[in-house]
């Protein structure tokens, strides 16, 4: 009875070697990958200064995603005690008219973003030169419901703010900018040093006014 009993689990034995096989065969492909878990992301250095303005929608926001990304790095008022600069060289976002009916009313928008920045040493040595990024929605338009449109147009730029500030972050947090910061000795140095104030420019509406158009309010919970 024992011999048979033998038998009969040894079967199940093999399986959970080869189904835990399996598992760590999946795991060494999905490393060699590159897959990682979402999750803590630490930066190179550990004190960062940006003249982002603080009491900004986006300047709040890239200072809570950095310290949750990397809680090591501690971000700083003061300029010289800081081992990198994240400096805001310009952040715009503008509505352009996509297409307009026989009246002359907009039809549908297009929402840009636009946010250039570079990233330098406390000697400042460049270890990302000036950057940017840009973001795009279409999104249509009834000038026949002109606040629920204009709450609508500040939930868009919002959730394009957030994004904006993931793709800050993740490339913040990107190889290379590990191995420029190591090598920042080696990197050429900056003729005119960037101006390092605290900066927030105000949103940017362009083109003609048309009736019905909705406004990009400067001091809304965007920029």
């Amino acid at each position: 009875m024992t011999h048979t009993l033998f038998l009969r689990l040894k079967p199940s034995c093999n399986a959970r070697r080869l189904a835990l096989f399996a598992m760590l065969a999946a795991c060494i492909m999905l490393t060699a990958c590159g897959f990682r878990l979402k999750g803590v992301t630490p930066l190179p250095f550990n004190t960062l200064y940006t003249n982002i303005a603080e009491n900004s929608a986006f300047g709040a926001a890239i200072r809570r995603a950095i310290t949750a990304a990397s809680p090591n790095t501690r971000i700083v008022s003061d300029p010289a005690g800081a081992e990198v600069r994240l400096v805001q060289l310009s952040n715009q976002q503008n509505l352009r008219e996509l297409s307009i009916d026989a009246d002359g009313r907009v039809e549908e928008y297009e929402l840009n973003l636009h946010f250039s920045f570079q990233l330098v040493d406390a000697r400042g040595q460049l270890i990302l030169p000036p950057t940017t990024l840009r973001m795009t929605r279409e999104m249509p338009y009834d000038d026949s419901v002109v606040q629920a449109k204009q709450s609508e147009i500040t939930t868009v730029f919002q959730q394009m703010q957030q994004s904006m500030v993931d793709r800050v972050v993740r490339l913040l947090s990107a190889p290379d900018i590990a191995e420029a910061y190591a090598n920042a000795e080696q990197q050429p140095v900056e003729a005119t040093p960037a101006d390092l104030s605290p900066v927030s420019t105000d949103p940017d509406a362009t083109g003609a006014t048309l009736w019905g158009e909705p406004e990009i309010n400067p001091s809304g919970p965007l920029f």
